[in-house]
Order: structure tokens, then C-alpha cells, then sequence
């Protein structure tokens, strides 16, 4: 087992943070897609209005991983939530515990706060994600297609509505 511990992301970290975040997008074969900026992750967490959270695994001298997580809502429950937007761990640390750690510290953070539940996507291609997550007792939501509208989307979406 690594010795490693989990914390919350400071303003020291943002540098260290936007490295895994780029190791990450390349993993998945988006680097091309990565815009963040040091300053831009800082407003997001750190901010007159955070966006999100982060929280990430180390060991001494070296992060290692991270979550970033924000808050939902179930209108159903009238209750809060969590999504769960990026979980990683460095390869050469995966196996070691520091990503359940990660996952086992927002599901202890929705639970401190009432959530009714957390959601996350995970890709149909990354099995070892999908394996991981369903042995903790996570359900695959098959019958629910996630959507999404991007920056020129929006953009169009909302000329289109001002001009109408």
C-alpha cells in the first residue's frame, strides 16, 4: 500500500494540478482540447465564486492525483449532490489505494453534507475505470444519455434566442 494522503487542493497547488490535468486530457487522447491556464483553475476554486472543488492525493514531495468535484442538485429529493467531474492518479501510482482514497473522500464529503447521491461519467472504453467503480458497489445508468452543448454552441444557441 502507498503512503498517501489526501487533502484539499490550495492555491500552492494550481501548478502541480494543471500538469495532472494535462496528463490526464492526453490519456484520453484530448490534450488538444486543454485551455486551463494556472489563473483560470485558480478563479475556478479559488475565486469570488468557486466553481468547484478540488482535493488531491500526495506523498511527500510529489501529488500524485486528484478529484475536482462540484455540487448539483436532485429536485426529486430537494436535496444536494455531488458530481464528480475528473478522478486521477498518476499509472505509475494506480493500484496503490490513492484513487479509491480520492473517491472515498467526496463520497465521505457528500455524505457530510446531506447529498443525496454522486454522479460521474466514465467512458465506455475505459474498462479499468468501469471495473474499478462498479466494485465499490457503483451502478452503470444505461438507460440515460449524457448531452452536452459546447462554448460555440452555447454561443450560436444564444444569438439565435437574443435575435428572436
Amino acid at each position: 500500500m502507498l503512503d498517501y494522503k489526501i487533502r484539499s487542493c490550495t492555491a500552492k497547488d494550481v501548478r502541480a494540478l494543471l500538469e495532472l490535468v494535462k496528463e490526464l486530457a492526453e490519456s484520453q487522447n484530448s490534450l488538444h482540447k486543454v485551455t486551463a491556464t494556472e489563473e483560470g483553475l485558480t478563479r475556478c476554486f479559488f475565486g469570488e465564486r468557486p466553481s468547484a472543488e478540488a482535493i488531491i492525493a500526495e506523498i511527500p514531495g510529489e501529488i500524485i492525483g486528484f478529484a475536482v468535484f462540484f455540487n448539483t442538485n436532485s429536485t426529486y429529493m430537494a436535496k444536494p449532490c455531488l458530481y464528480l467531474e475528473d478522478l486521477y492518479v498518476k499509472e505509475k501510482y494506480r493500484g496503490h489505494g490513492a484513487g479509491k482514497g480520492l473517491l472515498l473522500k467526496v463520497v465521505s464529503l457528500a455524505h457530510e453534507r446531506g447529498c443525496a447521491r454522486v454522479d460521474w461519467l466514465v467512458y465506455d472504453w475505459n474498462k479499468s475505470a468501469s471495473d474499478f467503480y462498479r466494485s465499490l458497489g457503483a451502478i452503470v445508468r444505461d438507460e440515460i444519455r449524457p448531452y452536452r452543448l459546447e462554448s460555440a454552441a452555447i454561443e450560436a444557441l444564444v444569438r439565435t434566442s437574443v435575435s428572436s
